[in-house]
């Protein structure tokens, strides 16, 4: 599904006057094995059944999706809503929900989370192999260098080399 969701797209825009299509959540052939009796859509909506005499009572979606963006509303990201609204902005993408904002603001607080993480694993490796004692290691405090960083942001795909003046 991806960070936006089913259907949701970061790229261009169809031409005014021209919706798209929504993806089917559901493959072809589940949908055509899986496809409901004559008479079962109202509207659209899917009637069960042993709902078709009328007796349809309407639901409320309350799946974990829903909640979650519910409470993307009350949340105050780490990275505000301004910075990460310019960046989005910058590369063409707007949002009109700042819930969007907030969900794509969390996700970036996630990515560097990890990059740091696995920054600090790296420099705990670092000091582990290198012979250090261990009788204060719960005192101990990590400073993040380039040389614990380069290597975590590599595995995001992410190169980073000093320039030649630091060297």
């Amino acid at each position: 599904a991806g960070l936006l969701g089913h259907g949701a797209r970061a790229g261009p825009r169809p031409p005014p006057g021209r919706a798209e299509r929504p993806v089917p959540a559901v493959p072809v052939s589940a949908a055509v094995a899986a496809a409901p009796p004559e008479g079962a859509l109202s509207n659209g909506v899917y009637v069960p059944p042993s709902a078709a005499n009328g007796d349809v009572k309407p639901v409320v979606s309350t799946t974990p999706l829903v909640d979650f963006l519910m409470q993307l509303e009350d949340y105050t990201p780490t990275i505000p809503d301004a910075v990460t609204g310019y960046y989005l902005n910058r590369a063409g993408f707007e949002a009109s929900d700042p819930r969007i904002i907030r969900l794509i603001s969390l996700a970036a607080q996630k990515f560097i989370s990890d990059i740091a993480n696995d920054a600090l694993q790296h420099c705990k490796m670092k000091g582990t192999a290198s012979g250090s004692s261990r009788n204060k290691s719960k005192d101990k405090k990590y400073t993040l260098t380039m040389e614990d960083l380069t290597p975590a942001l590599a595995e995001y795909g992410i190169n980073v080399k000093k320039p030649h003046y630091f060297t």
